[in-house]
């Protein structure tokens, strides 16, 4: 049943990657997924790449522009509106408890840069940091410094490998789908359960 919904998501994106919707629907993704959204925008980016190559590195622009400005909101939310945001994360974000805020607290206070950057390059839900980074009022040059880094070569890295492989790529995901939906969801899953080691 979940190899359909994805592959109906997948084959809908294809249909719609280079229309003029598409690249606001990639921004707003990534702006979301940055700040308070659970899903990732590489599955839109990834696919949007798929269906057009030579484009990739402008879809990898946008993500970038789209997700550091998200990280930016979070980072406000964090700063500005956590008393009143607070019970939504609390509620509907794993690993969101006040326990977990004072160990993460802690986790910044001795690797700021690299815990930011972790969570911008890997499958670590990142609006967790963003958000939490406003709380605690880290450094705000050397949040955006680690964000910036962490996002550009996460996107821009996706983006090479299409557009110098892309119809092999696109052939490659066709044909092993399934497979790729079971690692995309051990990734995501995975993000949370490195969250839970890290704030240990």
């Amino acid at each position: 049943m979940i190899f359909k919904y994805f592959r109906k998501l997948y084959d809908w994106v294809i249909s719609k990657a280079d229309s003029k919707y598409a690249r606001s629907f990639l921004f707003g993704l990534s702006f979301a997924e940055a700040s308070f959204f659970p899903i990732p925008p590489d599955v839109l980016q990834i696919t949007m790449c798929v269906s057009k190559p030579k484009k990739s590195f402008q879809y990898a622009l946008i993500a970038s522009i789209g997700s550091l400005l998200g990280a930016v909101f979070g980072y406000f939310l964090g700063v500005k509106l956590w008393e009143f945001v607070s019970p939504y994360f609390f509620k509907y974000v794993p690993t969101f408890t006040y326990e977990n805020f004072i160990k993460v607290s802690k986790l910044y206070n001795e690797n700021g840069f690299w815990a930011v950057f972790t969570a911008a390059f890997t499958p670590i839900p990142y609006k967790v940091f963003t958000v939490s980074a406003g709380v605690f009022r880290i450094n705000f040059f050397l949040f955006m410094l680690a964000s910036t880094t962490g996002r550009c070569l996460r996107f821009f890295g996706v983006s090479a490998l299409f557009y110098k492989f892309g119809a092999p790529i696109k052939d490659f995901i066709e044909k092993r789908f399934n497979i790729l939906s079971i690692i995309f969801l051990i990734l995501l899953i995975g993000g949370f359960y490195i969250i839970k080691i890290l704030i240990k």
